[in-house]
């Protein structure tokens, strides 16, 4: 594996959160605590090792973004996409820990309280973060 990878197995990382997060969701709607905690400790775990890498692969690549080859209303979206991917993804660290943290302190109303917002924001993150991936790399590359 290349830092040339990375990209591909962020996208593999996210996409493993996304369904990680939804089996959590899920779970905890079915009242099953132990599988929701599995899952989004595991989300977690798997989003660390995503940053891991973005940060990684931004060093490598010296912050030089991919270009975007998609043109018309497809640009306009892509760009809408992207703004509103990295200022939730920014918003998302704090938010995710404060969740966690109350959760693993087991003051779950509050927990609940935070997941609210929590989880939509964290899972549209991650589902943008492949439809991203899919954009620059392989529907509308340069």
């Amino acid at each position: 594996m290349t830092m040339d990878n990375i990209p591909a197995l962020n996208a593999i990382l996210n996409t493993i959160a996304t369904i990680l997060m939804t089996i959590g969701f899920i779970a905890i709607k079915q009242k099953k605590i132990t599988i929701h905690r599995a899952c989004m400790g595991s989300a977690f775990l798997v989003s660390i090792l995503f940053l891991i890498g973005y940060v990684s692969h931004k060093i490598y690549v010296q912050g030089v973004h991919t270009p975007f080859g998609g043109e018309g209303i497809i640009r306009a979206i892509y760009f809408l996409m992207l703004v509103s991917h990295i200022i939730l993804a920014i918003a998302i660290v704090p938010l995710v820990l404060t969740t966690l943290i109350l959760a693993l302190k087991e003051k779950f109303e509050r927990h609940r309280a935070w997941a609210k917002w929590t989880f939509p924001i964290w899972y549209y993150v991650s589902v943008t973060g492949v439809l991203i991936y899919f954009s620059l790399y392989h529907w509308f590359p340069v």
